[in-house]
This record gives structure tokens, sequence and C-alpha cells, in this order.
């Protein structure tokens, strides 16, 4: 009788796999490229806001040569006392809010007759984006002698049937004039956001939602508006940083007046620089412009990656 002996292989030792860090030097070679565009963006930007914050914090004016001098915070101080500056915010304020809703509103509207399949679709989507495209100075000076001149405007001519003729628009209703500028002007840039998240859209579910029974509004109330509330919400921030910074219809149309009815930050800050002359003052309205500026963008961005992190963990 044999017996046999089987051997068993001793286990295969553990092997780690142990990730080897570039040197340092090759990460730095790595990133070698982008100094010149590193350099060209600190040169550009931040160069120039530390000169600005410098400015700020002296007393200098170009109409008195050899008085500037450093003056700490008075420049804010003197700012934030200024009945103009205070007027300047508010009409801020409103040229960013009214557009930005209105140029909302209006450009879903027409995003949902664009999505639709018509004929000449391109054509008409060429046709709705083209005011994006026009330069707002030379959109500006249309309005102002083609449209609304209170003699030969088109506006008046078109309402003359109605009783409403030599209507001074620009002076007698100069807010409403800026706000319909801007929203005509950026109306054309939430289509193309609202549009995109339209054709984003799964048709599969809207097509169970009309065999279901679902209406038009019932169908965008419940599955269309809450699939763009993230495109609205981008247009809402991406258009508010762009419009807060509003000049060439203001500067072009009423140049701030009836009364600084029409007078924003940007069109005041270059009033106090550009014809007072007040740089110290002018720099410390700007400093604001700018810290107000980044926290708006900073939202916008925290939005944008939020909804980039969102859209990788659906796929």
């Amino acid at each position: 009788m044999t017996t046999s002996t089987s051997t068993v292989a001793p286990p295969a030792p553990e092997t780690r796999h142990v990730a080897v860090r570039p040197p340092r030097r090759q990460g730095w070679l790595r990133r070698l490229p982008l100094l010149p565009a590193l350099v060209f963006v600190v040169v550009v930007t931040q160069i120039p806001f530390l000169l600005t914050v410098w400015y700020s914090l002296q007393s200098w004016n170009l109409l008195h040569p050899g008085t500037r001098h450093f003056v700490g915070l008075r420049n804010y101080r003197t700012i934030f006392s200024d009945s103009i500056f205070r007027t300047a915010i508010g009409n801020t304020l409103l040229f960013t809010v009214a557009p930005v809703i209105l140029s909302i509103v209006i450009g879903t509207c027409i995003a949902l007759l664009l999505d639709r399949r018509v004929f000449g679709r391109g054509v008409l989507r060429t046709l709705i984006i083209s005011p994006f495209l026009v330069m707002p100075a030379a959109a500006a000076l249309v309005w102002k002698f083609t449209i609304l001149d209170p003699v030969f405007g088109m506006l008046n001519y078109v309402l003359k049937p109605f009783g409403v003729h030599h209507v001074d628009w620009i002076n007698t209703h100069s807010q409403a004039t800026i706000i319909t500028v801007l929203t005509w002007q950026w109306t054309p840039f939430m289509v193309l956001i609202v549009l995109a998240g339209l054709q984003s859209q799964s048709q599969d579910i809207l097509e169970a939602a009309r065999v279901d029974g679902a209406g038009a509004f019932r169908i965008f109330r419940s599955l269309t508006l809450p699939h763009l509330r993230p495109y609205l919400e981008l247009g809402i921030l991406l258009g508010s940083i762009y419009i807060v910074q509003a000049f060439d219809a203001i500067f072009m149309i009423t140049s701030g007046g009836p009364g600084q009815k029409t007078t924003n930050l940007p069109y005041y800050i270059y009033e106090v620089a550009f014809r007072a002359f007040d740089i110290g003052r002018a720099s410390a309205m700007g400093v604001v412009v700018v810290i107000a500026t980044i926290v708006i963008a900073t939202l916008a961005l925290r939005l944008v990656s939020s909804l980039f992190s969102d859209e990788g963990m659906h796929r």
C-alpha cells in the first residue's frame, strides 16, 4: 500500500503597486508651457488691480497736481456717503435685475418656439441670436437715432395711427429705454442657454406623458421646467455678471441722465475718473465694484461646477 503525499505550493507573496511620484522637476517641466499665460494674466489683471487698491488709499486729483498724499480709507467713507453713488447702486440693481428677468422669460418663450420642428428653423435661430452679435455701441446708436428719435424714429411712426407721435422716449422714459435695450441685447444669450436645455431633455419621457393624457401646460410645468431649472439658474447668474457692467447703452443713449436716473456704477466711475479727474475716489469705487463682481462670479462658478458634477454622476 502506497501513500501519496501532495505538496502544496506556498502562497505567492502579495505584490503591492506603489505609485511612483514623478520627480518635482518633471512636474515643473509639464507646467512650464503654462508659465507665459500665467505671467500674462498676472500682468494684465492682478498688477493693475493692486495699483487701483493703492490709488484708492490716496487723495489724488489730476486737476490739482502736487497734492497727492495717502489718506487711508477716507475715499471709501466718501463714496458710501455720496448720494449719487447710492443712486448709482440702485440704478445698477434695477438695470441688472429687470433685464435679466425679462430676458429669461422672453428667451424661454422663444426657445420653446424654436424647439419645435418648423420650416426654416435654422434661419429663425440665426435671426434670433443676431442682436447678440451686434456691437453694443452700434446697437445703442441705432436705438437712439433710428428707433427712439422723437422726430424721425420708427417707434413714433408705427404708433402714430394710435395717437402717439413726437414722444421723446429717451428723456421721458429713460430707465425703461435702458431696460428695453439691455433686454433686447441679452435675450439671445438666454435663448441659447434654454434651447440647449430643451434639446438635452429626453423625448421618451415627454412622449410617455402625452400617452398618459398630460396636456402641454402640465408637461411644461411638471417635466420641462424642473429640467430647465439648472440652465435658468446658470443664465441668471452669468447674465447678472455681464449686465452689471453695462456701459455702452447708457453712455451712447442717455449719458446717465436725466437727473442721474440712468447713472449706474460703471458710468459713474467713468464720470468721476475722466470728467472730475478724481483718481482716488474713482479707484475706491472700482475696488468696490470688482469685489462685488468677484462675489457674483464665485457663485456662478460654483453653480457651473455643481452642474458638471451632477451631469457626470447621472451618466
